[in-house]
């Protein structure tokens, strides 16, 4: 039975996000008045297939991607070869609409993100609180005169509204004194100056900084937004997964973040039957953060991935030509080549870290 939740949540996970991509691509297509052939989830044999209008909507055995096919695709036409239908081709588009129907892909995933975290933001979720529930013996806070079931409102007069803003003031402020106005568990308020004491930490990137700590730990709250403020974190919680997504991949470059963090299928499945074995929220935690992570993935300026035929379109706006076929297909074979380098370093990574996994049960 857990093998098969493993097996039936990643593909759960991944299906959904392949749809939700796929589906990008397909409405932006329609909407810009291009033909679409195929819709396929999939790669490989065919499970099932239906054709409905002009479209052929089809599922195929490896659940690992999926492709919209155009009337006019540019990649699938031979050069010179006729089109069967010129209004509805891809490739006698505007540069800005084919600009549009390719990046509809990666921002669906974004969006699609942004939309299960404020779906989770509605329903609720445990939160860490800017109410004290423990103060450690002999720390700032204690010293300070801080106590159980004090609330910070304000540090050095500005608001504070959640647990993740004051932790941030006092870990970014070793070293300063901070004013912080409480209220106390019998209802009154007061003020406490407190300084920080230095202490070394590690950033989710592995390196070493030096921030403040005062010696307390919040106590937890269970929360639910409206459907306005529910909206806004989503958004917001996309982009903080956006911007460290690309900070990862800078670190990996510069050699901070080693590259064998970077995981494959394996580890996919790995986490998100974890996640279901923890419960509906955090399986759909991961298959938003893992939808930021596709839409990221296919922005990357490489060829065969949506980013790199953002790049090809970019060209051809600035030259007022397309780029050649040749330099298509070079482009193209370098591409693929550096995914397939990039899939085969991930599966080893995966398997040696289950063979580590393993070997130290």
């Amino acid at each position: 039975m857990g093998a098969l939740t493993y097996i039936l949540s990643a593909i759960v996970v991944l299906g959904v996000l392949i749809i939700v991509h796929e589906l990008g691509h397909f409405l932006m297509a329609r909407r810009m008045g291009v033909g679409v052939e195929k819709f396929s989830i999939g790669f490989g044999p065919m499970i099932w297939s239906k054709k409905i209008g002009e479209t052929e909507y089809q599922i195929a055995a490896a659940p690992f991607g999926g492709f919209v096919k155009m009337v006019g695709d540019e990649d699938e036409l031979e050069e010179g070869a006729p089109i069967p239908d010129p209004e509805k081709a891809f490739n006698k588009k505007p540069v800005w609409r084919k600009l549009l129907i390719v990046s509809a892909g990666p921002l669906a995933n974004l969006l699609f993100a942004a939309a299960i975290f404020s779906v989770i933001y509605m329903a609720g979720m445990t939160m860490p609180d800017t109410k004290i529930k423990t103060v450690l013996k002999d720390s700032p806070a204690m010293s300070a005169g801080l106590a159980q079931g004090d609330r910070i409102v304000r540090i050095n007069g500005a608001k504070i509204d959640n647990w993740s803003q004051l932790a941030d003031i006092i870990s970014t402020s070793p070293g300063k004194k901070l004013l912080l106005s409480v209220e106390r568990a019998d209802g009154t308020r007061a003020d406490f100056s407190v300084i920080p004491t230095p202490d070394n930490a590690k950033t989710v990137f592995g390196e070493t900084v030096s921030v403040g700590r005062i010696g307390i730990s919040p106590d937890e709250i269970f929360k639910r937004y409206n459907p306005v403020e529910a909206v806004a974190q989503g958004f917001r919680k996309t982009y903080e997964i956006t911007v460290l997504t690309l900070m990862v991949i800078v670190k990996i470059f510069q050699k901070v973040v080693p590259a064998d963090t970077i995981g494959g299928p394996l580890m996919i499945f790995k986490i998100a039957g974890d996640q279901a074995q923890a419960g509906i929220v955090p399986l759909l935690m991961f298959m938003a953060v893992l939808s930021v992570n596709l839409g990221i993935l296919n922005f990357l300026p490489i060829p065969v991935l949506d980013g790199g035929h953002i790049a090809f379109f970019l060209i051809e706006a600035a030259m007022g030509k397309p780029v050649s076929a040749r330099g298509r297909e070079l482009a193209q074979q370098v591409g693929l080549f550096l995914l397939i380098s990039l899939m085969a370093f991930a599966f080893y990574n995966d398997i040696t870290r289950f063979i580590a996994d393993f070997s130290h049960k």
